[in-house]
Formats: structure tokens, sequence, C-alpha cells
């Protein structure tokens, strides 16, 4: 029977579910209960925008366990199921049902929503967002009508949806304020790339410019853009950033910045709190400073060293900041941080789609991205983490081993 302690994690999400799976692994006998809005078990989220969304995977395939696993270790799962509040003075969250749950140790993993459109007409039917399970759904009926979509934001979710549907047989736009996809995290070489990428696969594309209104009846039926331009629309898709879901930490009072604030071990502001994954602005030691990332590395890290610091075990979490894409037949994995760079360096057949691209400042590798190259991604984190000046010649020069560039001390 579980002990006589209650460990509470408020977001059934991958971050919540490794959380909760790491506390069994590590011995933990108490009350485990993981809470979630969603009416499903914890899933991974990065296919919702790629396989998912064509059909190739099915829920089994996203879920992070097994039906039977909360059962099987003793975790309560709650489904649909909100927290309405927290009482860190009292140790207590309150449930939409008026129930209260008291906790020894509480991990907040809320995670984000995507950020809202602010136009005439977003309350049109056939505009999508994409965040969860529900919405993948929605999206992948409406894209199956054949009407024409338009997809507004060129970020990774924008981009990544424009791929699965043109894949899906679907005429797609893809409109983007900046002058290129990816802009602000890739900066223009690499946007050009993405660029061309998509123009290849037939994606009609609008950058540097705005979205004015949507227009339409009872559902969309065009998007109008800043220049004028009118673009048939019956399903729209917005992706233009998520906003880290704050609200119960902020009635808690837990120190907030660019998310849930919290130190190298995951603790918030208050004692026996803790926040991983989206929702989270961590300390980085490697860095020296906060950085929230809503990357699925980090969820899945994150939630790991969160359960070993709830349970006494002191653990920083020092991972070098990772994710992945994969559009069309160009796969990607990113490793670093470069929120500012002086120069990107190519390395490869880029013309082919096979090459590492390296973002540096002052000589030193700040991240570096390999496109269909799997064999290289221990060299290019060592380099990472290095954080020691490297001759550029020898970074673009194939004949040389990137292991031999740099180790770590």
């Amino acid at each position: 029977m579980p002990g006589s302690r209650r460990f509470v994690i408020v977001g059934a999400s991958l971050a919540g579910a490794k959380a909760a799976e790491t506390l069994r692994m590590e011995g933990f006998d108490g009350e485990i209960v993981l809470v979630g809005e969603e009416e499903v078990r914890p899933y991974e989220r990065p296919p919702l925008s790629k396989e998912y969304l064509r059909g190739e995977k099915s829920f089994d395939d996203l879920a992070v366990h097994g039906e039977d696993f909360y059962d099987e270790n003793e975790i309560e799962l709650l489904t649909s199921t909100k927290v309405t509040s927290i009482d860190v003075s009292t140790s207590k969250i309150e449930l939409a049902s008026g129930k209260q749950l008291a906790y020894d140790q509480l991990l907040l993993a809320t995670g984000a929503l995507p950020r809202r459109l602010e136009v005439p007409g977003v309350d049109l039917e056939g505009v999508h967002y994409l965040r969860s399970l529900s919405d993948a759904d929605a999206l992948r009926q409406a894209i199956s009508t054949s009407l024409p979509l338009v997809v507004i934001g060129a970020g990774w979710i924008g981009t990544e949806v424009a791929a699965s549907a043109r894949q899906l047989g679907a005429d797609v736009a893809l409109v983007e304020t900046a002058p290129l996809p990816l802009d602000r995290v890739l900066g223009a070489r690499v946007g050009e790339i993405y660029r061309n990428l998509h123009a290849s696969h037939g994606v009609d594309l609008h950058f540097g410019v705005g979205v004015d209104s949507l227009r339409g009846a009872d559902r969309v039926e065009e998007v109008r853009l800043s220049d004028g331009t009118l673009l048939p629309a019956g399903v729209v898709v917005v992706g233009v950033g998520v906003l880290p879901r704050i609200e119960l930490a902020r009635h808690a009072n837990l120190e907030i910045d660019n998310g849930i604030l919290v130190d190298e071990h995951l603790s918030t502001s208050a004692p026996g709190v803790f926040a991983a994954g989206d929702v989270a602005d961590v300390f980085y030691p490697l860095y020296g400073t906060h950085i929230r990332l809503e990357h699925w590395s980090a969820a899945l890290d994150q939630g790991v060293v969160a359960a070993r610091n709830m349970l006494g075990m002191p653990e920083a979490y020092d991972k070098v900041p990772y994710f992945f894409s994969d559009q069309y037949d160009f796969g990607m994995e990113y490793r670093g941080w470069a929120p500012s760079f002086d120069e990107v360096l190519l390395r490869g057949e880029y013309e082919q789609g096979e090459f590492i691209a390296f973002w540096l400042h002052q000589g030193k590798v700040l991240a570096a991205m390999n496109v269909n190259i799997w064999d290289q991604g221990d060299a290019l984190e060592t380099l990472v983490r290095s954080k020691t000046p490297v001759e550029a010649e020898k970074l673009v020069d194939t004949s040389v081993d990137l292991t031999t560039l740099t180790t770590l001390p």
C-alpha cells in the first residue's frame, strides 16, 4: 500500500508523466496524484503536427505509457480534471469540483497554450489552433475536405503543419511577417533553405506581410493580408507561438518572469513546489541565465530531474537544449542555444539536404543543426558544451573529424 506522503503533479503532460514514472522508479512509496485537463492519458505532442496529423501514427503510438501503467504503478491519474487554485501556505490544491488535495511536494507541469491571433474574423468556423490531441483530430478532418488551407505563422508548428498538409494533398499558403520561415531562430541563411524547401513542394509563400482580417459568412472563406492580397481559405491554421500557463502560479504568488521562475533544481520560490516543461523558466548553469524551452526534450528530461529533487536527491538540470523537426524528407536535430550570433557556417551538401549548420559567436559554437546526418550528435553536443573557439575552416571541412576539434575538460 502507498505510504503516508502525497506528491501531486498538476499537468498530465510528458513532463508530468515522466516525473510520476521517476518517483516510482526511485522508490517513492507514497501517493502520487497526476492531474490532467484532457480526457486521455499523457502523450507526446511533436507527432501532432507530423505523423499523427497525417494519420501515420495512432494515439497509442503517442502515449507516454501503456494504458495499464498508471494502475500497475499505483499512480492516481485524474483526467478531465481542472485545478483551480493552489494554496502554498496550507500545501493544498483545489479542483474545479471543489475538492481539495493536500500535498507534501507539488510539481507544476501545466505547459503552454497557443497565442491567439487578434484580427477580425478569428472566431469564424474553420480557424484552427494546434496544441492538443483533439485539435489535431479536428485539423486532420478539416484538411480532408480539400478546402484551401492558409497557415499563419512560419515557426516550427506552422512549417510542420504546412508540410504535412501538402503531403496530404492540400493546397497550402504560408503567411509570415518575418522575411523568412524560422527567421528568429535560425537566421537568414538557414531560413532561406527552409523557404526553398517549401517552395519546391508547392507551398504558396507570403513573407514579410501580416494578416489584416479573416473573411467569410458562417465560416472562413478568405484571408486578407496587410498588403491587400486575398487568399482563398476554407481552413486556417494559426501558429504564432505559445504562452506559458502561469495562471495557477500567479495566483499562488510564485515568482514569474518568462514562465514560472525556477532554479537549476527546478524549485520555485515556494518550498516544496517545483515546475517543469514548457511552463518553467529554468536557470541553466551552462549558460548562467534563465531559459524557458518549448522543446520535447526539456519536458522529457525536466520531469525526471524534478522528481529526483522532490525526493531530496539534489540534481541540477544541465542538459544542452535539443529539439528536432521533420518536414517532407528534411529531418533535422538542433542542439544548443543561440539567442544571438554573428556567423552561420554550413558543412556538407546543403543543396542536397545533407549538411550541418553551426551558429557561432566570436568563434564559439553556440548551436549546431544536423540535417539528414544522424551519426554526429555526440560530437555536436561536445562542441556546444565546450564553449571554446573553433577554427571556421575546420568546422566546414568535411574531411575533418568533428570529434578532434575540441574535448570537454
